[in-house]
């Protein structure tokens, strides 16, 4: 069973963790790039407190966004605001979506989010705990997936092997730290490929973060995995 409670609080924590380094950056540093191709840092804050209101929405029974050209606007629009501004905003829409979170509401209601993608709004809280995060170590700031807690990164990895579970694009591929295993791409008795290391590194790969130089992979080449 999600506990959305459980993860609205560590929302809550990963916030905070942001928020504070993001309180260290300047305005020059805001400017600068991410390591999202395209994207300054700036862009990454914008999308992330435009986010916490776009998931308000789908919590109110809204459409996530009004338009993918109106979400990139917005980014765009955010995106050069001064320091000040972007840590205001992005308090004040976490904040809004930890109230929204916080009413009462039948958590196991299917909501819609981009793309006609639907989903139980119990696992909403783990989105945005994703977007939090990953987003954190997108920023290029110090924060890297080895410094991520353990609980996200492993059920982060659950979560992106069900998301190509199925792929016809990707093969049978068994997913592995040691410990813990995980099955995705096109079904089949036995895997054509099995792509092993630490937990960080099979994260790094699956998020499209990093490439996967340091997995061990048995049968044939990783699978080229779609964009998320």
């Amino acid at each position: 069973m999600i506990d959305h409670a459980h993860d609205l609080a560590r929302v809550r924590e990963a916030t905070e963790r942001l928020l504070t380094a993001v309180a260290k950056l300047d305005n020059a540093s805001l400017a600068g790039q991410s390591r999202l191709p395209g994207w300054s840092r700036g862009h990454v804050l914008a999308h992330l407190a435009r986010n916490a209101d776009a998931l308000v929405n789908v919590l109110q029974g809204r459409p996530m966004y009004a338009s993918a050209e109106a979400r990139d606007a917005d980014i765009e629009r955010d995106a050069p605001r001064p320091l000040d501004v972007h840590l205001a905003d992005l308090r004040e829409s976490a904040a809004r979506l930890q109230a929204a979170g916080d009413v009462p509401a039948d958590w196991t209601r299917t909501v819609e989010l981009r793309n006609g993608i639907t989903d139980s709004a119990s696992r909403l809280p783990f989105r945005r705990w994703v977007e939090v995060d990953l987003h954190h170590v997108d920023l290029g700031i110090g924060y890297e997936l080895e410094d991520l807690p353990d609980e996200f990164t492993l059920r982060e990895i659950d979560f992106l092997a069900q998301r190509f579970s199925g792929h016809p694009d990707v093969p049978p591929t068994r997913v592995t730290d040691g410990t813990t295993a995980w099955h995705t791409g096109r079904g089949a008795d036995e895997p054509e490929v099995t792509v092993s290391g630490p937990p960080a590194e099979l994260l790094g790969w699956l998020a499209g973060r990093r490439a996967p130089a340091a997995l061990e992979v048995e049968g044939r080449t990783p699978p080229k995995l779609p964009a998320l």
